[in-house]
């Protein structure tokens, strides 16, 4: 089942339900005896068992005063506020041989605050002062159920679904602070998510999803999910061995070769263009760039 949050009658941010060009409307009064007392929400739908609710919407019959067009809607990510986002950094072999980097012996992660994220079509802020920014096409899985301390072998349970995300980051920002993630993956306005989450039972094998990136046209990603070094269930073991993974948060997974810094010109974003995030199954993310404030003078 796919889900979408966009602006409701009263322009709060509510949950549909995908169903190709039109969308089942959560919001809806004619939905009010199905949800209960759970908010039309995407993280109260995640908060209550997301699993549970997928059965229950596929077993429902949805008045058509509920349904109305994908085109006449204004989608936002299907999780507008994330509690966070951990990404994981070097995980694609085939990024890193086209770095020549050694694979890490373990997974290399880092924190992205949810106030980050912006929807399909939102823009990419790119700071003056920043320098150097870039892109990364990535598979997104979205945690389910609380996850602390989780085994391998279990850790697929606690994923609720998938997205798109574009994990926008700061590469000068990065090494001037020697490696570490904080600053160059929280810029505002730098985590694109979208347009949908699929639920988990509708991509059984995340490891063999196509990843495709351009900017106005030109291709720079054109990769899949078969070159990730540590699994989703790697990096959710690994995390939650960490810190608490909570439902909505997002595993960013990485991103497969061709990011900016490895083309010849480099391809950092730039106000003006626009760049697209194409997942093989799960839709198409697109976002403007434009230019941002100043980050470093704040």
């Amino acid at each position: 089942m796919r889900f979408v949050t966009f602006r409701g009658t009263g322009g709060a941010a509510v949950c549909g339900v995908l169903l190709r060009e039109r969308i089942v409307d959560l919001s809806h009064r004619a939905c009010a005896a199905l949800l209960g007392e759970t908010p039309p929400t995407l993280q109260a739908l995640l908060d209550d068992d997301l699993d549970g609710w997928v059965r229950r919407l596929a077993d429902a019959r949805f008045d058509d005063d509920a349904i109305r067009a994908l085109a006449d809607v204004h989608l936002l990510a299907p999780l507008p506020r994330p509690g966070k986002i951990v990404g994981a950094a070097f995980n694609f072999t085939d990024a890193l041989a086209e770095r020549d980097m050694a694979a890490p012996k373990e997974p290399v992660t880092f924190v992205r605050s949810g106030r980050t994220v912006i929807g399909p079509g939102e823009p990419i802020l790119v700071p003056p002062d920043v320098g150097n920014v870039g892109y990364e096409g990535e598979l997104a899985a979205v945690i389910g159920r609380r996850a602390l301390r989780v085994s391998r072998d279990d850790a697929m349970r606690f994923v609720a679904g998938y997205t798109v995300h574009n994990d926008v980051s700061g590469s000068d920002l990065v090494k001037q602070d020697g490696g570490n993630f904080v600053r160059g993956k929280n810029l505002p306005a730098s985590a694109p998510l979208g347009p949908a989450l699929i639920s988990a039972d509708e991509l059984p094998d995340p490891y063999g999803v196509g990843i495709r990136l351009d900017i106005d046209g030109r291709l720079l990603q054109n990769g899949s999910t078969r070159t990730m070094l540590f699994d989703i269930a790697d990096l959710i073991a690994y995390i939650s061995h960490r810190m608490p993974l909570e439902p909505g948060d997002v595993i960013a997974t990485g991103t497969p070769a061709g990011v900016a810094a490895m083309h010849t010109p480099p391809a950092w974003l730039t106000p003006g263009t626009t760049v697209t995030v194409e997942l093989e199954g799960l839709g198409r993310l697109v976002n403007p760039i434009a230019a941002g404030v100043p980050f470093l003078e704040r």
